[in-house]
């Protein structure tokens, strides 16, 4: 339904050019299918999960290696990507699985192997200085320690504390200009949110068209400054894709990812294992997403989209491999 009122949204568009050559990104949800229907055997969602894990080690290590050796001072990290905000989704994604498999794994060995990637994220993570997706991780976090032993949230404010006497001072800045609105990228969003409603207000059915809300907001009226006039996006995934694709296709949008958590509960109370590593780890990651997605259009970022879908459905592929055993 979304794929579909995408592409309505397209031809209707104040540049369907421009939109049609976007929605080809609509292909990235064949992602659900290819891992629902390819991995066949229970053996092959384990490669899948440990072939993520091996990437997710490289990816780390090069950021480090890179902040350590050619680092200027304060520069974000951006890892193998061509921009520290993907870099950020991308650890973020990642970190979600490797709370799941850490905690609730029932193999050592592969716990010890996913905690090492879980701190590897977590340090790579906040070299990107992206603080949506350290607002993300908190909220996956507190998730799965709800499930996991809720005791354990009480010890949350100590932790924060600590890492934020510990972390660098630039990343100090990040951490403490969250709760300032006079900073100037939170008094960016908050333009963005007024251009977003604004624009949604003209065009609430079909939108202005996928990848053509910037060139909406060059029109004075949606009083942008001129540095916010410079952007690509609203920040905010569902003011951007109400305000590029319409409220049909947002409503298609919020079903399937509430659907998605939903459902992933449903897996989770219905699994053999009291707490299955997978689902748990995909719903923290749909919250992750959500999270971050207030603050940062992350699911218009097809590196972000494609890790997403694919966590996602792992869960679902490994039951359907237990129901043709």
């Amino acid at each position: 339904a979304y794929a579909i009122l995408s592409l309505v949204s397209s031809f209707r568009s104040v540049s369907p050019e421009v939109s049609l050559r976007d929605s080809r990104e609509l292909l990235l949800f064949l992602i659900i299918p290819i891992v629902y229907l390819g991995l066949r055997r229970e053996k092959d969602v384990d490669r899948a999960a440990l072939a993520l894990l091996t990437s997710g080690y490289l990816s780390c290590l090069y950021s480090l290696l890179y902040f350590l050796s050619k680092a200027a001072p304060g520069e974000r990290i951006e890892g193998f990507m061509g921009h520290y905000m993907t870099q950020a989704g991308l650890l973020l994604l990642f970190s979600c699985l490797a709370m799941g498999m850490t905690l609730f794994s029932p193999e050592k060995w592969k716990k010890i192997l996913w905690a090492a990637g879980f701190l590897l994220a977590g340090v790579s993570l906040a070299l990107t200085m992206t603080r949506s997706a350290w607002i993300g991780l908190a909220v996956a976090l507190i998730f799965v320690l709800i499930l996991y032993k809720p005791k354990a949230l009480i010890a949350l404010p100590l932790v924060a504390a600590v890492i934020l006497i510990v972390s660098p001072q630039a990343a100090k800045k990040r951490m403490l200009s969250i709760f300032s609105l006079k900073e100037y990228s939170n008094a960016q969003r908050v333009e963005y949110l007024k251009a977003g409603l604004k624009i949604i207000g003209e065009h609430s059915l079909w939108g202005t068209g996928p990848d053509t809300v910037d060139v909406v907001f060059q029109d004075p009226r949606y009083d942008l400054s001129l540095i916010a006039r410079s952007n690509v996006h609203l920040h905010n995934n569902i003011i951007q894709i109400a305000a590029e694709r319409g409220l049909p296709a947002l409503a298609a949008w919020l079903t399937f990812i509430v659907w998605a958590f939903v459902s992933l509960l449903r897996l989770l109370k219905n699994s053999k294992a009291p707490r299955s590593p997978l689902p748990l780890a995909a719903a923290a990651a749909v919250l992750a997403l959500v999270t971050a997605g207030f603050f940062e259009y992350n699911f218009g970022d097809s590196e972000v989209v494609i890790l997403f879908l694919f966590i996602i459905t792992l869960p679902f592929a490994l039951a359907r491999t237990k129901d043709l055993e």
